[in-house]
Protein backbone atom coordinates (compact mmCIF):
# COMPACT_ATOMS: atom_id res chain seq x y z
CA UNK A 1 0.00 0.00 0.00
CA UNK A 2 0.97 3.51 -0.94
CA UNK A 3 -0.11 6.66 1.22
CA UNK A 4 0.74 10.11 0.33
CA UNK A 5 4.54 11.03 0.83
CA UNK A 6 3.71 13.88 2.99
CA UNK A 7 1.65 11.89 5.60
CA UNK A 8 5.33 10.00 6.54
CA UNK A 9 6.63 13.19 7.30
CA UNK A 10 3.62 14.24 9.73
CA UNK A 11 2.42 13.33 12.55
CA UNK A 12 -0.97 13.06 14.19
CA UNK A 13 -3.04 15.96 16.40
CA UNK A 14 -1.78 15.14 19.99
CA UNK A 15 -4.08 16.50 22.59
CA UNK A 16 -2.97 18.00 25.83
CA UNK A 17 -2.74 15.02 28.54
CA UNK A 18 -6.18 13.57 29.74
CA UNK A 19 -7.65 13.82 33.12
CA UNK A 20 -7.85 10.24 34.01
CA UNK A 21 -3.92 9.64 32.91
CA UNK A 22 -2.19 12.05 35.44
CA UNK A 23 -4.50 11.25 38.09
CA UNK A 24 -3.33 7.46 37.55
CA UNK A 25 0.30 8.76 36.95
CA UNK A 26 0.75 11.23 40.27
CA UNK A 27 -1.80 9.53 42.42
CA UNK A 28 -3.69 12.93 42.58
CA UNK A 29 -7.63 12.82 43.29
CA UNK A 30 -8.88 15.97 41.64
CA UNK A 31 -7.40 17.46 38.49
CA UNK A 32 -7.87 20.96 36.81
CA UNK A 33 -7.25 20.69 33.30
CA UNK A 34 -6.27 24.33 31.66
CA UNK A 35 -4.96 23.33 28.57
CA UNK A 36 -6.76 23.15 25.91
CA UNK A 37 -9.23 26.69 26.34
CA UNK A 38 -12.01 24.66 27.06
CA UNK A 39 -15.41 25.81 29.64
CA UNK A 40 -14.69 25.91 33.27
CA UNK A 41 -18.89 26.22 33.67
CA UNK A 42 -19.62 23.92 31.24
CA UNK A 43 -22.82 24.07 29.22
CA UNK A 44 -26.47 26.24 29.19
CA UNK A 45 -28.51 24.15 32.23
CA UNK A 46 -30.99 24.22 29.12
CA UNK A 47 -29.12 21.58 27.17
CA UNK A 48 -28.41 19.57 30.56
CA UNK A 49 -31.95 19.17 31.00
CA UNK A 50 -32.73 18.20 27.67
CA UNK A 51 -30.40 16.00 26.94
CA UNK A 52 -32.10 12.40 27.58
CA UNK A 53 -34.96 13.65 25.44
CA UNK A 54 -32.28 14.65 22.33
CA UNK A 55 -30.84 11.02 22.60
CA UNK A 56 -33.81 9.20 20.92
CA UNK A 57 -33.92 7.68 17.24
CA UNK A 58 -30.34 7.21 17.10
CA UNK A 59 -30.50 4.86 14.07
CA UNK A 60 -31.64 7.98 12.11
CA UNK A 61 -29.06 9.56 10.20
CA UNK A 62 -28.99 12.96 10.92
CA UNK A 63 -30.59 15.98 8.76
CA UNK A 64 -27.27 16.35 6.46
CA UNK A 65 -28.59 20.13 5.67
CA UNK A 66 -28.94 21.02 9.34
CA UNK A 67 -31.82 23.05 9.02
CA UNK A 68 -33.12 23.65 12.48
CA UNK A 69 -29.72 24.90 13.60
CA UNK A 70 -29.50 26.44 10.20
CA UNK A 71 -32.53 28.21 10.63
CA UNK A 72 -31.97 29.65 13.97
CA UNK A 73 -28.00 30.58 13.76
CA UNK A 74 -29.15 32.80 11.20
CA UNK A 75 -31.78 34.42 12.53
CA UNK A 76 -29.03 34.64 15.25
CA UNK A 77 -26.18 36.58 13.48
CA UNK A 78 -28.73 38.00 11.04
CA UNK A 79 -27.57 36.22 7.76
CA UNK A 80 -29.21 34.36 5.10
CA UNK A 81 -29.84 30.36 5.52
CA UNK A 82 -27.37 29.71 2.44
CA UNK A 83 -24.58 31.90 3.85
CA UNK A 84 -24.15 29.11 6.54
CA UNK A 85 -21.73 25.55 6.15
CA UNK A 86 -21.72 23.19 8.78
CA UNK A 87 -19.02 20.73 10.20
CA UNK A 88 -17.91 18.19 13.30
CA UNK A 89 -16.65 21.61 14.89
CA UNK A 90 -14.94 24.24 12.84
CA UNK A 91 -12.07 22.19 12.86
CA UNK A 92 -13.80 20.51 9.90
CA UNK A 93 -14.73 23.20 7.96
CA UNK A 94 -11.37 24.29 8.26
CA UNK A 95 -10.82 20.73 6.90
CA UNK A 96 -13.58 21.53 4.02
CA UNK A 97 -12.29 24.76 2.85
CA UNK A 98 -8.60 23.09 2.22
CA UNK A 99 -10.50 20.06 0.35
CA UNK A 100 -12.11 22.00 -1.96
CA UNK A 101 -9.62 24.85 -2.79
CA UNK A 102 -5.58 23.67 -1.98
CA UNK A 103 -4.13 20.87 -4.27
CA UNK A 104 0.11 20.78 -5.52
CA UNK A 105 0.70 23.85 -7.27
CA UNK A 106 -1.47 26.16 -5.10
CA UNK A 107 0.48 27.62 -1.89
CA UNK A 108 -1.57 28.99 1.46
CA UNK A 109 -0.75 31.70 3.44
CA UNK A 110 -0.93 31.35 7.22
CA UNK A 111 1.05 32.93 10.67
CA UNK A 112 3.51 30.91 12.92
CA UNK A 113 2.45 30.28 15.49
CA UNK A 114 -1.41 29.95 14.90
CA UNK A 115 -3.86 27.36 14.99
CA UNK A 116 -2.04 24.13 13.72
CA UNK A 117 -5.02 22.40 12.20
CA UNK A 118 -4.51 25.33 9.17
CA UNK A 119 -0.98 23.59 7.96
CA UNK A 120 -2.04 20.33 8.66
CA UNK A 121 -5.00 19.89 6.22
CA UNK A 122 -2.73 22.29 4.10
CA UNK A 123 0.43 20.03 3.23
CA UNK A 124 -2.55 16.91 3.30
CA UNK A 125 -3.82 18.27 0.45
CA UNK A 126 -0.14 18.85 -1.36
CA UNK A 127 -0.10 22.86 -0.97
CA UNK A 128 2.55 24.66 -0.11
CA UNK A 129 2.49 26.16 2.77
CA UNK A 130 3.89 30.12 3.67
CA UNK A 131 4.07 30.84 7.08
CA UNK A 132 4.79 34.54 8.20
CA UNK A 133 6.16 34.61 12.16
CA UNK A 134 4.15 36.93 14.77
CA UNK A 135 5.57 40.06 16.03
CA UNK A 136 4.79 40.19 19.34
CA UNK A 137 2.27 37.68 19.38
CA UNK A 138 0.40 39.35 16.32
CA UNK A 139 0.09 38.38 12.53
CA UNK A 140 2.57 40.31 10.54
CA UNK A 141 -0.31 40.99 8.23
CA UNK A 142 1.77 43.12 5.45
CA UNK A 143 4.57 40.79 5.10
CA UNK A 144 1.72 38.11 4.92
CA UNK A 145 0.08 40.15 2.39
CA UNK A 146 3.64 40.19 0.39
CA UNK A 147 3.92 36.81 0.27
CA UNK A 148 0.58 36.63 -2.19
CA UNK A 149 0.88 35.13 -5.72
CA UNK A 150 -1.24 34.12 -8.62
CA UNK A 151 -1.09 30.27 -7.17
CA UNK A 152 -2.17 31.72 -3.87
CA UNK A 153 -5.73 30.14 -2.66
CA UNK A 154 -5.86 30.55 0.72
CA UNK A 155 -4.92 33.23 3.60
CA UNK A 156 -5.98 32.34 7.15
CA UNK A 157 -6.34 35.01 9.52
CA UNK A 158 -6.64 33.85 13.42
CA UNK A 159 -8.50 36.85 15.63
CA UNK A 160 -8.10 36.48 18.26
CA UNK A 161 -5.07 33.89 17.40
CA UNK A 162 -4.42 31.22 18.88
CA UNK A 163 -1.88 30.57 21.11
CA UNK A 164 -1.44 34.02 21.34
CA UNK A 165 -5.15 35.62 22.39
CA UNK A 166 -4.52 38.80 20.67
CA UNK A 167 -6.98 40.23 18.31
CA UNK A 168 -6.24 42.61 15.02
CA UNK A 169 -8.26 45.87 15.15
CA UNK A 170 -11.34 46.78 12.89
CA UNK A 171 -9.32 49.01 10.87
CA UNK A 172 -6.12 47.19 10.20
CA UNK A 173 -8.28 44.07 9.23
CA UNK A 174 -10.58 46.26 6.73
CA UNK A 175 -7.46 47.22 5.24
CA UNK A 176 -6.42 43.83 4.65
CA UNK A 177 -9.49 42.90 3.34
CA UNK A 178 -9.22 45.19 1.02
CA UNK A 179 -6.21 44.71 -0.44
CA UNK A 180 -6.24 40.78 -1.00
CA UNK A 181 -6.86 39.43 -3.99
CA UNK A 182 -9.89 38.37 -5.57
CA UNK A 183 -8.76 34.86 -6.33
CA UNK A 184 -7.24 34.61 -2.66
CA UNK A 185 -9.81 33.46 0.00
CA UNK A 186 -9.70 35.04 3.02
CA UNK A 187 -10.37 32.51 5.97
CA UNK A 188 -11.18 34.92 9.61
CA UNK A 189 -11.31 32.59 12.27
CA UNK A 190 -13.22 33.36 15.40
CA UNK A 191 -13.51 30.41 17.43
CA UNK A 192 -12.81 32.75 20.39
CA UNK A 193 -15.72 35.26 19.03
CA UNK A 194 -17.55 35.87 22.65
CA UNK A 195 -14.90 36.09 24.97
CA UNK A 196 -13.90 39.15 23.10
CA UNK A 197 -13.61 42.22 25.28
CA UNK A 198 -11.82 44.50 22.62
CA UNK A 199 -13.96 47.93 21.21
CA UNK A 200 -12.33 47.87 18.22
CA UNK A 201 -12.75 44.11 17.20
CA UNK A 202 -13.69 43.55 13.71
CA UNK A 203 -17.51 43.50 13.02
CA UNK A 204 -16.81 40.75 10.14
CA UNK A 205 -20.52 39.71 9.82
CA UNK A 206 -21.13 43.23 8.98
CA UNK A 207 -19.49 43.28 5.61
CA UNK A 208 -19.74 39.69 4.48
CA UNK A 209 -21.64 41.13 1.79
CA UNK A 210 -19.18 42.89 0.31
CA UNK A 211 -16.31 40.73 -0.35
CA UNK A 212 -17.35 37.30 -2.29
CA UNK A 213 -13.62 35.72 -0.96
CA UNK A 214 -14.46 36.38 2.63
CA UNK A 215 -15.34 33.33 5.45
CA UNK A 216 -15.68 33.91 8.78
CA UNK A 217 -15.72 30.70 11.36
CA UNK A 218 -17.28 30.21 14.86
CA UNK A 219 -17.72 27.23 16.77
CA UNK A 220 -19.85 26.32 19.80
CA UNK A 221 -16.87 24.18 21.34
CA UNK A 222 -15.44 26.97 23.42
CA UNK A 223 -17.76 29.41 25.23
CA UNK A 224 -20.74 27.34 24.38
CA UNK A 225 -18.87 24.34 26.42
CA UNK A 226 -20.26 21.50 23.46
CA UNK A 227 -16.86 20.77 22.76
CA UNK A 228 -17.22 16.90 23.40
CA UNK A 229 -20.34 16.68 20.77
CA UNK A 230 -18.29 19.00 17.72
CA UNK A 231 -20.62 21.42 15.87
CA UNK A 232 -19.16 24.66 14.04
CA UNK A 233 -19.84 26.63 11.19
CA UNK A 234 -18.71 28.78 8.53
CA UNK A 235 -20.38 32.25 7.46
CA UNK A 236 -19.65 33.46 3.51
CA UNK A 237 -21.76 34.77 0.82
CA UNK A 238 -24.05 31.75 -1.03
CA UNK A 239 -22.01 31.08 -4.12
CA UNK A 240 -18.64 30.55 -1.88
CA UNK A 241 -20.89 27.95 -0.13
CA UNK A 242 -22.02 26.35 -2.43
CA UNK A 243 -18.08 25.76 -4.11
CA UNK A 244 -17.58 23.65 -0.23
CA UNK A 245 -20.70 22.06 0.04
CA UNK A 246 -19.66 19.03 -2.61
CA UNK A 247 -16.43 18.55 -0.40
CA UNK A 248 -18.48 18.06 2.87
CA UNK A 249 -19.38 14.95 4.35
CA UNK A 250 -22.95 14.58 3.85
CA UNK A 251 -24.33 13.86 7.82
CA UNK A 252 -21.34 15.61 9.38
CA UNK A 253 -22.80 16.92 12.21
CA UNK A 254 -24.94 14.70 14.64
CA UNK A 255 -28.73 14.69 15.30
CA UNK A 256 -27.82 15.44 19.28
CA UNK A 257 -25.27 18.16 18.25
CA UNK A 258 -27.86 19.83 16.05
CA UNK A 259 -30.37 19.90 19.00
CA UNK A 260 -27.94 21.09 21.62
CA UNK A 261 -26.20 24.16 19.50
CA UNK A 262 -29.91 25.62 19.23
CA UNK A 263 -30.49 25.52 22.77
CA UNK A 264 -27.14 26.49 23.56
CA UNK A 265 -27.81 29.46 21.08
CA UNK A 266 -30.69 30.01 22.88
CA UNK A 267 -29.49 30.54 26.47
CA UNK A 268 -27.52 33.94 26.48
CA UNK A 269 -27.34 34.24 29.86
CA UNK A 270 -25.29 31.26 29.81
CA UNK A 271 -22.53 32.67 27.72
CA UNK A 272 -23.03 36.58 29.03
CA UNK A 273 -21.90 34.57 32.41
CA UNK A 274 -18.79 33.12 31.02
CA UNK A 275 -17.93 36.25 29.07
CA UNK A 276 -18.32 38.26 32.98
CA UNK A 277 -16.32 35.39 34.87
CA UNK A 278 -13.64 35.25 31.98
CA UNK A 279 -12.81 38.85 32.30
CA UNK A 280 -12.52 38.99 36.27
CA UNK A 281 -10.32 35.94 36.62
CA UNK A 282 -7.84 36.76 33.49
CA UNK A 283 -7.58 40.78 34.71
CA UNK A 284 -6.69 38.64 38.24
CA UNK A 285 -4.20 36.60 36.42
CA UNK A 286 -2.67 39.50 34.36
CA UNK A 287 -2.06 41.03 38.13
CA UNK A 288 -0.67 38.27 39.37
CA UNK A 289 1.60 37.98 36.52
CA UNK A 290 2.84 42.04 37.11
CA UNK A 291 3.28 41.11 40.66
CA UNK A 292 5.91 38.54 39.65
CA UNK A 293 7.38 40.45 37.06
CA UNK A 294 5.79 38.20 34.32
CA UNK A 295 4.98 39.32 30.89
CA UNK A 296 1.88 38.25 28.49
CA UNK A 297 0.16 38.96 25.61
CA UNK A 298 -3.22 40.70 25.72
CA UNK A 299 -5.25 38.74 25.31
CA UNK A 300 -8.95 38.76 24.03
CA UNK A 301 -9.84 35.17 24.36
CA UNK A 302 -10.48 32.45 27.29
CA UNK A 303 -6.88 31.90 27.89
CA UNK A 304 -3.08 33.97 28.50
CA UNK A 305 -0.23 33.12 26.94
CA UNK A 306 2.23 33.83 29.84
CA UNK A 307 6.46 34.51 29.34
CA UNK A 308 8.72 33.00 32.18
CA UNK A 309 11.94 33.08 33.36
CA UNK A 310 12.22 29.28 32.58
CA UNK A 311 11.14 26.77 30.26
CA UNK A 312 7.09 26.30 29.30
CA UNK A 313 8.62 22.34 30.32
CA UNK A 314 9.70 23.12 33.13
CA UNK A 315 6.46 25.01 34.79
CA UNK A 316 4.17 22.31 33.03
CA UNK A 317 5.98 19.35 35.03
CA UNK A 318 5.40 21.49 37.92
CA UNK A 319 1.85 22.32 37.32
CA UNK A 320 0.86 18.92 36.54
CA UNK A 321 2.49 17.03 39.33
CA UNK A 322 0.03 19.77 41.70
CA UNK A 323 -2.89 18.57 39.75
CA UNK A 324 -2.87 21.32 36.98
CA UNK A 325 -2.88 20.61 33.27
CA UNK A 326 -1.68 23.43 31.15
CA UNK A 327 -0.28 24.20 27.68
CA UNK A 328 3.85 24.45 27.58
CA UNK A 329 5.13 27.00 25.45
CA UNK A 330 7.17 25.25 24.07
CA UNK A 331 4.67 22.33 22.37
CA UNK A 332 3.13 25.62 21.40
CA UNK A 333 6.91 27.50 19.28
CA UNK A 334 6.54 29.64 21.92
CA UNK A 335 9.90 29.05 24.36
CA UNK A 336 9.80 29.88 28.01
CA UNK A 337 5.97 29.69 27.98
CA UNK A 338 2.97 28.20 29.00
CA UNK A 339 -0.64 28.38 27.74
CA UNK A 340 -3.13 28.93 30.95
CA UNK A 341 -6.36 28.67 30.51
CA UNK A 342 -9.22 31.05 32.32
CA UNK A 343 -10.50 28.50 34.80
CA UNK A 344 -12.97 29.23 38.21
CA UNK A 345 -11.97 31.96 40.35
CA UNK A 346 -10.69 29.61 43.05
CA UNK A 347 -8.73 26.98 40.66
CA UNK A 348 -6.80 30.09 39.03
CA UNK A 349 -5.87 31.01 42.93
CA UNK A 350 -4.33 27.97 43.37
CA UNK A 351 -2.49 27.62 40.30
CA UNK A 352 -1.37 31.02 40.62
CA UNK A 353 -0.23 30.04 44.24
CA UNK A 354 1.65 26.59 42.62
CA UNK A 355 3.46 29.00 40.22
CA UNK A 356 4.84 31.19 42.49
CA UNK A 357 6.34 28.87 44.50
CA UNK A 358 8.05 27.56 41.67
CA UNK A 359 8.78 31.00 40.12
CA UNK A 360 10.01 32.07 43.51
CA UNK A 361 12.00 29.06 45.11
CA UNK A 362 12.76 26.76 42.15
CA UNK A 363 11.88 23.93 43.65
CA UNK A 364 9.00 21.65 44.58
Amino acid sequence: MKAKDILKTMKPYKPGKGIEEVKKEFGLERIVKLASNENPYGFSSKVKEELPKLISKLEIYPDGYAAAIRERVAEFISVDKEQLIFGNGSDEVVQIICRTFLEPGSNTIMATPTFPQYRHNALIEGAEVREVPLIEGHHDLEEMLSQIDSETRVLWICTPNNPTGVHINKDTLKSVLDRVPDHVLIVLDEAYFEYVEADDFFDSLSVIDQYPNLMVLRTFSKAYGLAGLRIGYGVAQPGLIQLLEPAREPFNTSTVAQAAAILALDDQNFIEKSFEENKKNKKALMEFCEEQGLTYFDSQANFLLIHLPISGNEMFEHLLSKGFIVRSGEALGLPNSIRLTIGRKEDMQRIQEEMKIKLNSGVE
